[in-house]
């Protein structure tokens, strides 16, 4: 499995004893996003990796927060956050932003990116530079919401490789262990045997279901006893018009 890359200090005409590092409780400083569309999305992903990941306690799972990663200057002017990222070998905690050298230098192990018509060109570009030589993030994807254009590469000897996806169009985490693929319009997460990882709602309806079969079923095992019941009054009556009494058969 590749490693993401640890703390690189970009200095411009600066030696390493005159670098202050900022503090590290530094706040999120990215814009809004662009449409519902993004924000549901982004939040999707997150709930339900947290969801799926509920034991675990050794991770970090954010969007839309910025990644401060040179201390000469709090944060790039080139560079903004990423959509959703995945941090692993960290604690599991609230944070206002990532701090790169304030985490023990680690940089996010998995990065989608929510394209729109004013952001593509940089995410298929100047972040996907970034991503490769300075964050060296070993699994980097892009997702459109509009045009469902999934595309997702893998970290190879300091190279982003194309990652080849499934017939029926999923993408392979190395990191996360979990497909990313398309269902129902939006960006979701499967298991290795291409089960859709379900989100609370989903589970709650699916749950719902299963109590209201369980119902169902016990009503028609209450209506076949009551039926039942019924047939063996009427051969009782049969059999008394006739003479015939069960205690003598």
């Amino acid at each position: 499995m590749s490693e993401p890359a640890t703390i690189e200090i970009i200095s411009d005409e600066i030696s390493e004893e005159e670098v202050i590092f900022p503090p590290g409780d530094i706040l999120s400083d990215e814009p809004p996003l662009e449409s519902d569309l993004h924000r549901e999305q982004i939040d999707l992903l997150i709930r339900i990796l947290k969801l799926w990941w509920r034991e675990r306690e050794d991770f970090y799972a954010s969007g839309n927060l910025t990644i401060y990663y040179s201390p000469n200057q709090k944060k790039s002017e080139k560079f903004r956050g990423p959509d959703f990222f995945v941090v692993l070998g960290t604690e599991k905690k609230d944070r206002k932003s990532w701090v790169v050298w304030q985490e023990d230098g680690k940089y996010p192990n998995v990065i989608v990116e929510i394209l729109s018509s004013s952001t593509a060109a940089v995410d298929k570009g100047l972040k996907k530079q970034v991503y490769q030589d300075t964050f060296r993030t070993p699994d980097y994807f892009w997702f459109h919401p509009v045009t469902m254009e999934l595309q997702g590469f893998h970290l190879v000897d300091g190279k982003y490789q194309e990652i080849q996806p499934t017939t029926d169009g999923c993408l392979w985490s190395q990191q996360l262990e979990l497909y990313l693929g398309v269902y129902e319009g939006k960006l979701r997460f499967f298991t290795s045997e291409n089960q859709l990882i379900l989100s609370s709602e989903e589970l709650a309806q699916e749950e719902t279901l299963r109590a209201q079969q369980a119902e169902e079923r016990a009503q028609q095992a209450e209506e076949r006893a009551q039926q039942a019941e019924q047939e063996i009054a009427r051969l009782r009556e049969v059999l008394r018009i006739q003479g015939i009494e069960l205690e003598n058969i």
